[in-house]
């Protein structure tokens, strides 16, 4: 006689305050997780009667359950290798580092802080190589796993693996990273989903059109577990940072200059034309394209060569601008209409808003990094870490994009904390293009999902870096239980 399937649930936490961020902004007391999907979402009484026998059941005691945080801008290869160093400094004494944080892989001459004495956080190219080894490159990334369970980081996005950085200072970015990440996927060992963008060009340098295009014919997408494991599309570093003159602007530096594009060209017509040839070539294959632009002239002409891509073959990529620096309000719109997203770093505004000022004056830095607007656009504003540049810290980074905003209206705190909850979860998602899946708590989406001691829709978010994330769930998965909770 077959025995029927037990119906029952797998995982039930019960008893607190679950903000699903679905459509409606439901709150809910519990869920209930079912092989890998969210099976059932409401008060205690409805979700009483998922638990079995089998069922592991959690008393949330008034704690609050919110979707798992998406990084979706974090370079989590040289993360692990780093780690707990930062670019900033001070990784390891953050709150985000715990007891349990990783150990560096290697401890080379040309850390991360070298670069931020050098003026430009973004610049690796003064690095000794920290990971020399496929076994370093594969515990570096098992390490920064580790870290940002602790974090309830359930989905983040590699930035830039390929082999236009196969012989990178670091080591952390050429193909034999990717490489890595598929054994570590096949042998199940990856504790967070991986999105990732090929880079065929240099880490914060130069990009050549026939290396893109040659490289976006021959990418290699397919993945065993897309869910898991998946090449979205590519990055290009368009620009450099405006602290540093790079940045392609319509403002004037100290010296005169403008800056310039990254990209390869006889002058800045020919640049600009290699730039859209590439995002044009991506799109015509179906890539999604991040670009690293800063510049306000940087940006613009992205958002043309997107326009023009999209004007031949309109499939919706989500094409995105990385950083956006200097975006004007009149580019925001534009982005909007084209159902282009907008991904920034607000911890990287509030520490080098000061070095902005002081080469294109108060005036340009009171106005740079626009998140309101992007939003009243109707951009889709994706909020992120750049870690290793800054610790992994999603509490942090709400702290900072808050205090970058400035008070919100009487009344409207609750509201401003939600939707930057909604910039590390559910929009990311949408930027992965995997809404319909992940990113919010709903019946049938993917149980992917943290536990946090305190609620934080009743926190200011100045708050939020001290509260404790205490179990973090990745496909119905306990992937972190924090040390002395009971959970």
């Amino acid at each position: 006689m077959q025995t029927a399937p037990d119906p029952s649930a797998d995982l039930v936490l019960r008893g607190g305050v679950v903000h699903t961020l679905d459509g409606d902004d439901t709150t809910a007391q519990a869920i209930a997780v079912r092989h890998g999907r969210i099976l059932k979402v409401g008060s205690d009484a409805q979700v009483e009667a998922t638990i079995g026998r089998r069922t592991r059941v959690v008393d949330l005691d008034g704690r609050a359950v919110i979707p798992g945080v998406n990084d979706s801008h974090l370079h989590a290869t040289w993360l692990g290798a780093m780690w707990p160093r930062t670019v900033f400094g001070g990784g390891g004494d953050d709150a985000a580092a715990g007891e349990q944080a990783p150990q560096p892989l290697a401890d080379g001459d040309g850390d991360g802080d070298g670069a931020a004495a050098h003026g430009d956080p973004h610049d690796t190219s003064h690095s000794a190589p920290l990971l020399t080894s496929h076994a370093e490159r594969r515990a570096a990334i098992l390490r920064a796993g580790e870290l940002i369970a602790s974090l309830g980081i359930t989905s983040y996005t590699e930035p830039g693996l390929g082999p236009g950085e196969n012989t990178g200072a670091t080591g952390c970015f050429g193909q034999d990273v990717f490489d890595a990440y598929v054994e570590l996927e096949a042998e199940r060992a990856l504790t967070a989903r991986v999105n990732v963008l090929a880079l065929f060009g240099v880490l914060d340098g130069p990009s050549a059109l026939r290396d893109v295009v040659d490289g976006v014919r021959d990418l290699r997408r397919e993945t065993d577990r897309p869910t898991w494991l998946r090449v979205a599309g590519i990055k290009i570093f368009a620009d450099g940072i405006p602290p540093m003159h790079q940045a392609w602007t319509r403002h004037r530096y100290p010296d005169g200059a403008h800056g310039g594009l990254l990209i390869d060209g006889l002058d800045l017509d020919e640049q600009t034309a290699a730039l859209a040839g590439m995002i044009g070539e991506a799109n015509r294959l179906g890539l999604q394209v991040g670009v690293h632009a800063t510049g306000d002239r940087t940006i613009d002409s992205v958002v043309d060569a997107v326009e023009a891509a999209l004007a031949e073959s309109r499939m919706e990529l989500r094409h995105y601008i990385i950083h956006g620096d200097l975006v004007t309000p009149q580019a925001l719109q534009r982005m909007a209409a084209l159902g282009m997203g907008l991904n920034v770093q607000p911890g990287i505004a509030v520490k080098t808003a000061p070095w902005l000022a002081g080469v294109l004056g108060e005036e340009v830095a009171a106005a740079a990094w626009p998140l309101a607007a992007a939003r009243a656009a109707g951009v889709d504003l994706s909020l992120s870490s750049d870690a290793p540049i800054l610790a992994p810290d999603w509490r942090q980074g709400i702290a900072d994009a808050d205090a970058w905003l400035g008070a919100p209206e009487p009344g409207g705190e609750a509201e401003r904390m939600r939707g930057l909850l909604r910039a590390y979860t559910t929009v990311p998602a949408k930027q992965d293009g995997a809404e319909p899946w992940k990113g919010s708590l709903e019946p049938r989406k993917a149980a992917d999902l943290c536990v946090l001691e305190a609620d934080p829709l009743t926190l200011a978010p100045v708050e939020l870096p001290g509260v404790g994330v205490d179990l973090t769930v990745v496909d119905g998965d306990v992937v972190f239980e924090r040390v002395g909770v009971a959970v």
